[in-house]
């Protein structure tokens, strides 16, 4: 859920457009990296959830012991990778937020805001 919201702040609220330009920019200090950083690890880890759900649903009905190691390592190797790449992207999106201009920002500071804390809560959850 946690990647959901992350996901859902960036893409609705993650850019903005100023009065003077046409142009959409990342609301994280006009650096697009930091909102594709956000999007993409939000859309992978949602994806991977559903992936390891449903392997958790027909753990039983595998009898082999040895894919039962496999799917269980690559659930906890998955879960330590993705909290390391969640920290990252928790780092990353405060670094630019405290870089951002107030003046470029609007009414999209909650979104951004609930991004960040979003990402420092999936640490945990994963």
């Amino acid at each position: 859920i946690f990647a959901l919201i992350v996901f859902a702040c960036l893409v609705g609220d993650g850019y903005v457009n100023p009065p003077e330009e046409s142009r959409l920019f990342c609301v994280f200090n006009h650096n697009e990296d930091a909102c594709r950083y956000g999007i993409g690890i939000g859309v992978l880890a949602f994806l991977a959830c559903i992936f390891f759900f449903m392997v958790d649903v027909y753990f039983p009905q595998i009898s082999n012991t040895t894919d039962r190691k496999y799917l269980v390592l690559a659930d906890l190797g998955f879960s330590g990778l993705w909290t390391f790449l969640w920290f990252i992207g928790f780092c990353f999106l405060t670094n630019q937020w405290s870089w951002t201009r107030a003046e470029d920002v609007y009414i999209v500071a909650d979104s951004a805001r609930a991004a960040i804390t979003f990402s420092f809560f999936s640490i945990f959850s994963w």
